[in-house]
């Protein structure tokens, strides 16, 4: 494929932006070359700036669940633009997502509409230690929830030490009041609640991982979670930012059976748009301003283009048989792709949940950071341009995760496995 004009482009911002880019990960670091531009998306398929054509597996990292351009949302946001793009003050709009919201998830009373997902999960924290008066916060190693400075931590030297910063930035002070546990352990857990229960305001974790690659929770890792923390009145928050409304109508709370004492959301209920959100239960989500006195505020929160465009989507999802097909999708992709690596001789490990995916190039089962990050880079990084010149569009990174949208149909997952049959058996 020719991708001079994507060349160019990427040449002429990196006179502009860090790394040519406003997110790290699009800058193809991991894989090396440049990045694609891409000018326009419709359905399954994205197409660049060359006018190449790819089917699309990112789906702008998660939100785009009904395919680009869906003409429902689109219209809905051409009435809404018309109407006016902000106000500043409360519409009606954002009483209907909330109500689908609400509806979704029984474990929210009461929602706040923020910008991102990044807010949302920096919101919760705090609402978190100030209905609790504590100030320790248990997080699990590469579970991303935004860039706010008590995310980015390290882990210590053992499972139940205090962090260190990841990033330059980010005070030494504050990073001693994360504690970074191994997702998929539940002794981890169980020991490190019983140690420092009484001054854990929190655990937040994603409940399917997707930011080290997707991992799903082993069996009775997300229970002991919850026994843990409700009996020592420590507030358990889902980021639920990628799986809400993706892995089921009500995310993974509704998938795995476990309520949650807060929720973040972004990403789908956006609709394509900027947007996130936080909602719990009534007496920890009274503690915010105007009715509490933990303050949080956002000048375009529930701005009525991201209210339309995330009630339009929601709405499609609340269709009979949308997670049905969601997940035929899913498996025939799944499965194919599984039967490709192993027809090639090349080793693989597949995860998936409903329609969220990833390979990781290994001969161990991956159920952690350690066993996720012992992958195959270089296999990837030859695995991503082979499908991308046969116009597959994967991550740029092997520690990210796959989408399936209601508009891929059977032709683009078989075309997809082809792809990936001719792709690996030329790494071979």
């Amino acid at each position: 494929m020719n991708r001079s004009r994507s060349e160019a482009f990427f040449a002429r911002a990196q006179k502009l932006m860090p790394g040519g880019v406003n997110s790290p990960v699009r800058n193809f670091g991991r894989v090396g070359g440049h990045p694609v531009f891409m000018a326009r998306g419709k359905g399954a398929k994205v197409y660049d700036a060359d006018g190449n054509e790819y089917i699309d597996y990112l789906g702008s990292w998660g939100p785009l669940i009904l395919g680009h351009s869906h003409p429902a949302v689109v219209d809905a946001l051409k009435g809404a633009c018309e109407l006016g793009t902000s106000f500043g003050t409360p519409t009606e709009a954002e009483l209907k997502l909330a109500e689908l919201v609400k509806e979704a998830y029984p474990s929210i009373d009461l929602v706040r509409m923020v910008n991102s997902g990044t807010e949302a999960t920096m919101s919760a924290l705090r609402v978190a230690r100030g209905y609790t008066g504590r100030n320790l916060v248990i997080k699990f190693e590469a579970g991303y929830h935004g860039h706010g400075d008590s995310f980015l931590i390290q882990a210590g030297s053992g499972a139940a030490t205090f962090g260190i910063p990841d990033s330059p930035g980010v005070p030494a002070d504050l990073a001693k009041l994360t504690i970074n546990l191994p997702y998929n352990d539940r002794e981890a857990v169980r020991q490190t609640l019983s140690e420092r229960g009484d001054d854990i305001a929190c655990v937040i974790i994603e409940p399917v991982a997707g930011n080290m690659g997707m991992i799903p929770p082993v069996a009775g890792f997300l229970e002991t979670i919850r026994e843990e923390t409700e009996k020592r009145g420590i507030i358990l928050i889902f980021d639920e930012v990628i799986t809400g409304f993706r892995v089921a109508f009500g995310g993974a709370q509704e998938r795995f059976g476990i309520q949650a004492d807060m929720t973040c959301l972004g990403k789908i209920i956006g609709g394509g748009l900027p947007v996130g959100a936080y909602g719990g239960r009534r007496e920890i989500m009274e503690t915010i301003a105007p009715l509490g006195a933990v303050y949080q505020a956002g000048t375009l929160s529930g701005n009525p283009l991201a209210m339309t465009a995330g009630y339009e989507t929601v709405k499609q999802l609340k269709e009979p048989g949308v997670y049905d097909r969601l997940e035929q999708l899913g498996a025939r992709l799944g499965d194919g792709l599984r039967a490709a690596a192993d027809e090639a001789g090349v080793a693989a490990y597949m995860t998936r949940v409903g329609s969220m995916m990833c390979t990781f190039f290994t001969n161990q089962d991956v159920t952690s950071y350690d066993t996720a990050s012992s992958s195959d880079a270089d296999v990837y990084s030859k695995y991503f341009w082979n499908m991308l010149d046969r116009g597959v569009y994967l991550a740029p990174s092997r520690l990210e995760t796959g989408f399936v949208s209601l508009a891929h149909t059977e032709e683009d997952i078989d075309r997809t496995i082809e792809a990936a049959r001719e792709s690996l058996k030329e790494i071979c």
